[in-house]
């Protein structure tokens, strides 16, 4: 198990290596100036000074070696757009609030997506289970930023039920949530569905059945309890993934998260601060991900020896 885990730590690493080195890579290639529309007011003795003191004016290859140095000593760097602000304390101040609306979009996702699945496979082919999937697949092809905007006119603006944005208190966070979490419905519901209709073809359910026990009964304890599992499984790599997706909503529902930091810093072309928040998602990403391997690892040894070759 220990060189499981010490294998994947490896490819966690050099995954984040991989993503560090593409996007410094990838941000040095941007048009444009750094510094943005500022950078228009300066004379020529100024910009030279300022690309000095941020280390711009060394070659790439410098600028890299130092760059990764930094990010593993836990440096992101200074912002261009907020030269007296660390891009680490910016990630501190506004990722409370993006983790915030990703739990309410995960507890309404995994409450409303549950329900779903569990409705659809118990009436398999039937009203209910083309009614669920219906809005499985609506949930799927209407994107956050679509719905967003229309959850905030019909249920905001015209029917006045909820607020349409600012981050003031529980009802706030309705409406971003709905939007964040619709699409992670859809993938649970129908995860459940495929889950449960698999359970319900076993023999153990068949004998249950025939033994007489209440459906209700037969749902809860036996079926599922087995089904859920693979739900169970995704719902980390789900977290983090509702978690990088409130971005868009962020703007839509002016949430004080890291979304709108991400959206300036590309107008403005602020490689610190999209090289650091790009490196901090990665990093939870690829974290969740580590820790689901060693989990499946506990959970089932087959895995860690197919990973570890043929014994």
């Amino acid at each position: 198990m220990l060189r499981y885990a010490c294998r994947r730590l490896i490819y966690m690493v050099i995954t984040l290596w991989v993503i560090v080195t593409f996007t410094f890579v990838l941000m040095k290639n941007l048009p444009g100036d750094p510094f943005g529309e500022e950078s228009l007011k300066l004379t020529a003795e100024q910009k030279t000074l300022l690309y000095a003191q941020y280390g711009l004016d060394k070659p790439l290859w410098q600028q890299y070696l130092k760059y990764m140095n930094n990010v593993i000593h836990g440096d992101l760097g200074v912002s261009y757009a907020f030269p007296t602000r660390k891009v680490t304390d910016i990630i501190a101040q506004g990722f409370p609030a993006s983790l915030e609306l990703g739990l309410w979009a995960l507890v309404i996702a995994i409450i409303v997506g549950l329900i779903l699945g569990v409705i659809a496979s118990l009436n398999h082919n039937k009203g209910a289970d083309i009614g669920a999937m219906f809005t499985a697949v609506i949930g799927i092809s209407i994107p956050s930023f679509v719905l967003g905007p229309l959850l905030s006119y019909f249920i905001g603006v015209k029917l006045g039920w909820l607020p349409t944005g600012m981050w003031t208190g529980p009802s706030s966070r309705v409406l971003p949530a709905i939007a964040l979490s619709f699409g992670t419905i859809a993938i649970l519901a129908r995860l459940m569905r495929t889950s449960m209709l698999d359970v319900l073809s076993l023999d153990y359910i068949k004998t249950a059945k025939a033994k007489g026990l209440p459906q209700r009964t037969i749902v809860i304890r036996h079926t599922l309890r087995n089904a859920i599992l693979p739900v169970v499984t995704v719902l980390g790599p789900v977290f983090v993934n509702l978690i990088t997706g409130t971005l868009v909503v962020e703007q839509i529902f002016v949430v004080p998260g890291l979304g709108k930091h991400f959206v300036q810093s590309i107008y403005s072309n602020d490689y610190t601060m999209i090289t650091g928040l790009t490196i901090f998602y990665s990093f939870l990403l690829v974290a969740v991900l580590f820790i689901t391997d060693i989990i499946y690892g506990f959970v089932d040894p087959r895995i860690r020896l197919t990973q570890g070759g043929s014994k």
